[in-house]
């Protein structure tokens, strides 16, 4: 097995000669077997634990084992924790990814300081097919389904290769030890239920029925490259930069009245929605925008469509991207003599002190912040599913879809409610509506930061 480590890091180009790793080290099979390979392949590596503090004791024994094992084995090994539950509640997302987002972050933190040059990660051919039967079951696309790759940037996985049955095999051969997860057999996650229930049924099919998805998913990979590159190939060809704005032709008359199509031909002729989706997924629109968007072609000339970054206008003959800018930098502060910014909406900032003739303006259109709480630069954007905030008056945070919810927002409300955001990801202002609980101006409040919406 030490043979096919080894060949699956050449073939792949995983770890050049006198690469520095730092792997990812939970104390379960997987990435002990991938230390002890490591090891034995004469790699030189330092350990990183995360402690999550979701299993109680069984959180604290990972720790102390890894610990433990890492002394004993002469491996440099770094301990990091987190309050992984409060970072779900803060941003509403799952603790899955609240894990994933935590962990990734700290182990790229901890790269750049030692100076190091990959990740290792112990996913193997078994989180392959759970990960592609999740990715099927959220309609994911090509990009999806080829599952994860033997190197994401400085992410390498060197146990791709291998199933969980030869990773168990390697460690009992070798006396591996190893911590057992008792959540891995509880099926309350999407991927212990794939694993638990669907693929031993998948398994039941026909003998080999694993091998084949294997093959399928080295298959997608390889044909999810080749459509990239004719992809960038064909957006080279129908987008042009003009002074900072991308710009895609929405119809080419003279191929409409020579009846022929070359580069710039439409993208509504040629029914491409796909097409249109692959150019704006990269700025962050999603596949509702770009459905809309694709449906207004022909008859939204004017409209504005904005994802968090960018801002697309459907012109009379064309499609035009730009980029948004920071509406306010600290450095600009706006001075009482109120200064407009003209962008997606018409606002007005104002930095004044909290005196005695202060009063709070309980105008909607006008918002007035604890300016030394704000995080600048600021930010316009629409919301996104699992934005969440404080809704002034509340002493908890609510997900925006419910705060939408209690306000009986319309699906045009929705959709074109702007929001003040600072540069910690922290929802100031639900513009026209209600300023965050957090950042309201209290008699300790030194400096208020005042927005106001001009019609």
């Amino acid at each position: 097995m030490l043979d096919q480590f080894q060949a699956y890091i050449n073939r792949y180009h995983l770890i050049a000669e006198g690469d520095k790793l730092i792997l990812a080290l939970s104390g379960g099979i997987d990435s002990m077997v991938l230390a002890d390979m490591l090891q034995k392949a004469k790699v030189e590596f330092v350990a990183a634990h995360c402690n999550f503090h979701l299993r109680g004791a069984e959180s604290d024994g990972d720790d102390w084992f890894v610990r433990k094992f890492a002394e004993k084995r002469g491996i440099q090994c770094f301990v990091k924790h987190f309050e992984t539950e409060k970072y779900a509640a803060k941003y509403g997302i799952s603790i899955e990814m609240a894990a994933r987002d935590l962990r990734y972050a700290w182990f790229e933190q901890l790269r750049r300081q030692l100076g190091y040059d990959k990740i290792a990660v112990a996913h193997h051919a078994d989180d392959q097919a759970e990960t592609f039967f999740i990715n099927l079951l959220r309609g994911a696309g090509i990009r999806g389904l080829k599952g994860m790759q033997p190197q994401n940037g400085v992410i390498i996985r060197p146990l791709l290769w291998a199933s969980r049955e030869q990773i168990r095999k390697y460690a009992v051969e070798n006396h591996v030890v190893w911590r057992e997860d008792h959540t891995n057999v509880e099926s309350v996650y999407l991927r212990n239920r794939i694993r638990n229930q669907l693929l031993p049924v998948f398994d039941e099919l026909q003998p080999g029925a694993r091998q084949g998805l294997y093959k399928s998913l080295e298959h997608l990979a390889s044909e999810n490259e080749l459509y990239r590159a004719l992809l960038k190939e064909k957006l080279s060809n129908l987008v042009e930069v003009q002074g900072g704005v991308s710009v895609i032709a929405r119809r080419d008359d003279e191929a409409i009245q020579n009846n022929t199509l070359d580069c710039h031909a439409t993208l509504a002729m040629t029914k491409s929605e796909q097409l249109l989706f692959e150019w704006l997924r990269q700025y962050r629109f999603n596949t509702d925008q770009c459905h809309f968007i694709f449906e207004a072609m022909e008859s939204g000339i004017g409209n504005k469509y904005y994802s968090p970054t960018h801002q697309l206008v459907i012109g009379r003959n064309e499609l035009q991207l730009s980029e948004i800018k920071p509406i306010v930098d600290e450095e600009i502060a706006i001075q009482i003599g109120e200064e407009e910014i003209h962008l997606p909406l018409n606002l007005c900032f104002s930095k004044l002190d909290n005196s005695a003739d202060f009063f709070i303006d309980k105008s909607p259109e006008v918002a007035q912040l604890d300016f030394d709480k704000i995080q600048f630069p600021l930010t316009l954007r629409h919301w996104q599913h699992g934005d969440r905030f404080h809704p002034l008056g509340m002493n908890g945070s609510k997900l925006l879809s419910d705060f939408f919810v209690d306000q009986k927002f319309t699906e045009w409300q929705k959709q074109n409610v702007w929001l003040l955001v600072s540069s910690n990801g922290d929802i100031l202002w639900v513009v026209g509506y209600r300023i965050d609980e957090r950042y309201k101006v209290t008699s300790e409040t030194k400096t208020v930061f005042r927005c106001e919406m001009k019609r």
